[in-house]
């Protein structure tokens, strides 16, 4: 595990007409302020990434498909340096994910259907802000993502 990841199980709560998806409220822990939440999709196969972010908190949640996420930490004060962790998320495996600003990381898209995933970040997008490597730069086996 990589120190400062946080995952907590989400809700999905079914009713007749469609199921309710809990993502983050503000009274939890985690939220630590709102600056924008978006969506992005990842194809079947597909791997995006190395991106790290220097002062955005992440709130990851996938609620369409199946996404899997691997984390590289390289912060010198972390007790976790030089670690990789991996997590794969679902509505049938519903987290949350909030990572700190610092970690490494990327992921993959794992449902032959649409893959979508949340993020709900505590700052606005700036572009200045984050840092981004090719693939290839951090190795990692992506294979054994699935």
């Amino acid at each position: 595990m990589i120190e400062d990841i946080e995952i907590n199980q989400l809700k999905i709560i079914s009713t007749e007409g469609g199921d309710v998806l809990h993502g983050i409220k503000a009274s939890e822990k985690q939220f630590d302020g709102f600056g924008e939440a978006y969506f992005s999709t990842v194809n079947n196969g597909a791997v995006k990434g190395w991106k790290k972010h220097l002062k955005m908190t992440l709130n990851l949640m996938v609620p369409v498909g199946k996404v899997g996420f691997v984390f590289f930490d390289d912060r010198e004060d972390s007790q976790s340096i030089n670690t990789f962790q991996s997590l794969v998320i679902s509505t049938e495996n519903y987290y949350r994910l909030t990572v700190p600003p610092g970690i490494w990381f990327g992921f993959k898209g794992l449902s032959e259907d649409k893959n979508l995933l949340l993020n709900v970040a505590n700052i606005e997008h700036d572009p200045d802000e984050a840092v981004n490597r090719p693939i290839h730069e951090i190795k990692y086996d992506w294979s054994s993502v699935r």
